[in-house]
């Protein structure tokens, strides 16, 4: 998990390399470099792509798609540290949705720590003019779609390869984003094709780190170690785009962390 978030992290400082290249755009092209990737490496391990359980392998494209798409334009709209920060809420969803999808078990006090990340997540929204109500919503809405998909894989640990479960993510996505696209398209020029290049690796390789990740680790101690890549967003924002915050942006960053932290002391 720890792998998948350094790849992430530089991920999503690479999408805010190219503001403008549609935000629909990069989601795209990092689908078709992860579909045409991850069907080679398939083949050549003689698995299916298509796997099993096809239901429930849409169904976690799906979400999982709807979760990059809108986490890719609050990347383009807001910092870095604030649009990771609201996304990275899915872990809270994550383990919430856990106890009606795969059954787990979640205490009462862990609620208490759910609400002080929330909390975190307004006090952001209320103190940084940066942050519109929209991108708020995006945010969040991206970080509880993440939290079914999570689920998802969780719940096809016994039955498909990790592979597989990362084919379907732009498989289904593709379409969704063609869609959407073709009225929203710029074409790339000179260094942006070696930006969307890069993009694509850092999401195969974070995606298949995570699936492995979830596959075999308890869920709300995995989902947890993302929270990681608040700290990678900081870092990057500061020395690669210059953004700083108000002492209550930080103060609300804190809340989430913590928040986190203490329900990952629960679980363990």
């Amino acid at each position: 998990m720890l792998l998948a978030g350094i790849f992430f992290a530089m991920m999503n400082v690479s999408v805010k390399f190219i503001p403008h290249i549609p935000a629909i755009e990069i989601v795209w092209f990092r689908s078709v470099f992860s579909l045409v990737f991850t069907f080679i490496v398939l083949g050549r391990k003689g698995v299916s792509p298509f796997g099993n359980h096809k239901g429930s392998l849409v169904i976690r494209g799906i979400v999982g798609s709807i979760s990059l798409i809108l986490f890719f334009y609050t990347l383009q709209r807001i910092p870095l540290a604030s649009a990771v920060t609201m996304q990275y809420l899915s872990p809270i969803f994550t383990t919430i949705l856990g106890v009606f999808i795969i059954k787990e078990k979640v205490r009462p006090i862990q609620f208490l720590y759910f609400a002080m990340a929330f909390a975190g997540v307004l006090i952001i929204q209320g103190v940084d003019p940066r942050v519109d109500p929209l991108s708020a919503v995006m945010g969040i809405t991206s970080g509880l779609a993440a939290g079914v998909a999570y689920n998802m894989i969780r719940k096809l640990k016994t039955s498909e390869h990790p592979l597989v479960i990362v084919f379907y993510f732009p498989l289904v996505t593709l379409p969704i984003a063609s869609i959407i696209m073709y009225f929203d398209w710029v074409t790339p020029v000179g260094w942006d094709w070696v930006m969307l290049l890069w993009i694509g690796f850092c999401t195969q390789s974070a995606q298949y780190f995570m699936t492995v990740a979830y596959q075999t680790g308890n869920l709300a101690r995995v989902s947890s170690l993302s929270y990681m890549g608040v700290l990678y967003a900081l870092i990057f924002g500061f020395f690669l785009f210059g953004e700083t915050f108000p002492i209550a942006s930080y103060l609300g960053m804190a809340l989430v962390l913590v928040g986190i932290l203490l329900n990952l002391r629960v679980k363990s």
